[in-house]
């Protein structure tokens, strides 16, 4: 198959593919594949199946087409298409929660020197690193990370970069606490969507309403939370989006035990849990097995609360996430308080501020832990963040977590 044939069998495969008719599309881009003699075509359609691989949630295939990317990339000795097929690798790996395998990728990307198309790569780039930062609960290196995905979104007048960074903010003041800004960035990103989608993929729409609705739950506006949800999903059950379907189960759980229902709840935690399971989202296991514990807590079914916490606490340890630790430590608590069991009590006490002071997460001004229950928070310049208040109060003569850090101790 040759350089014209290639071309046209790719745009082919890309019309059916916009057109829901994903299997097909995937065919024919496994024929170009085989066929083809054409290493820029072939570089070209492996682009085209890991995206859609992504949007399936077919994770393990998408890192495998991004490894043969890569040597295909290679083989072109093209610096532009070589910095292309390690953001494919970092997003893979981001997908399939290996976080510090995502962040070495994307740090090779950028010290990459391509020409301007691989500059303009490097939003991206920026926004893989900052989502895998947030999985290591690693929240000031996140929160810069996605400053500099916005920089370049606005930089190059990128909407859909900056819908998706925006999406990523509302996930981090979501895990943070700030609910105001957890409901302003996918607001943004919606907008985004309003004003300048007319021609882009309906999952932009679906992931803005997905993010508002989990903000608007934490806020306690339900019945808006579940408005939302059912947008976002109705999209990703007619786009075969397996991952966004999984999220929104867990969001549809999550409103039906606030309102403690949890008989609802349950049978869409497990849903949510069974995709999560086939696609290879351990971080989204967390947050299943984490709503599961306290619906048991509801129940007042300690033992079974404390077998959920046990399956979440070896996928967060595996992940790396340290959030999702001082979550289930804290529910510990609660546990052993109630069973007054005082040793296990203590311990959890003990392992919950070591989280605590291992993710920073305290206010540098008034020495208050962030991330505790909702409250406005600013970020300064160098990404560390504070209460708004105490902000407003002290103003800002540099930052007090900086000069911590620039002091170093001395010898005696």
């Amino acid at each position: 198959m040759g350089q014209d044939q290639t071309k046209q069998q790719i745009e082919k495969g890309l019309h059916l593919y916009q057109s829901n008719q994903t299997e097909k599309a995937l065919r024919v881009w496994m024929r170009v594949l085989e066929k083809s003699a054409d290493p820029a075509g072939r570089f070209r359609v492996l682009g085209c199946l890991i995206t859609a691989h992504a949007e399936m949630g077919r994770y393990k295939d998408m890192l495998k087409f991004a490894v043969v990317q890569i040597d295909t990339a290679r083989e072109l000795e093209d610096p532009d298409f070589l910095t292309e097929s390690y953001l494919n690798l970092a997003r893979s790996n981001e997908k399939l929660c290996e976080f510090q395998k995502t962040i070495s990728y994307c740090k090779t990307c950028l010290n990459m020197q391509g020409t301007t198309v691989s500059m303009q790569l490097n939003g991206q780039v920026s926004l893989s690193m900052g989502n895998a930062f947030l999985g290591l609960s690693i929240f000031q290196k996140a929160l810069e990370c996605f400053e500099k995905a916005l920089r370049y979104a606005h930089n190059n007048d990128d909407k859909m970069l900056e819908c998706r960074v925006c999406c990523s903010l509302g996930n981090f003041y979501t895990q943070i606490k700030d609910y105001e800004k957890a409901l302003f960035f996918p607001c943004k990103a919606a907008e985004l969507v309003n004003d300048y989608g007319k021609g882009w993929s309906l999952k932009y729409r679906a992931m803005s309403q997905y993010h508002m609705a989990v903000a608007y739950r934490k806020l306690g506006r339900l019945a808006d939370a579940m408005d939302c949800c059912e947008e976002s999903m109705k999209i990703a059950l007619q786009h075969g989006d397996r991952p966004l379907q999984a999220l929104c189960l867990l969001c549809f759980a999550d409103i039906h035990r606030s309102r403690r229902d949890v008989q609802t709840a349950f049978p869409r935690y497990d849903s949510s849990m069974s995709i999560m399971t086939e696609i290879g989202n351990r971080l989204g296991l967390v947050q299943v097995l984490l709503g599961v514990t306290k619906c048991w807590m509801i129940q007042k079914e300690l033992d079974k609360a404390l077998e959920s916490i046990e399956k979440a606490q070896e996928l967060a340890e595996g992940l790396g996430n340290k959030l999702g630790l001082l979550k289930l430590h804290c529910l510990c608590e609660r546990i052993y308080r109630t069973k007054e069991q005082q040793q296990e009590l203590r311990d959890h006490v003990v392992k919950f501020h070591e989280c605590v002071e291992e993710m920073e997460l305290y206010c540098g001004m008034c020495g208050e832990s962030i991330g505790e229950k909702n409250n406005q928070l600013q970020a300064l310049p160098c990404s560390h963040f504070f209460h708004l208040k105490c902000l407003q109060t002290n103003g800002t003569r540099g930052c007090p977590n900086c000069r911590r850090l620039s002091v170093k101790p001395g010898y005696v």
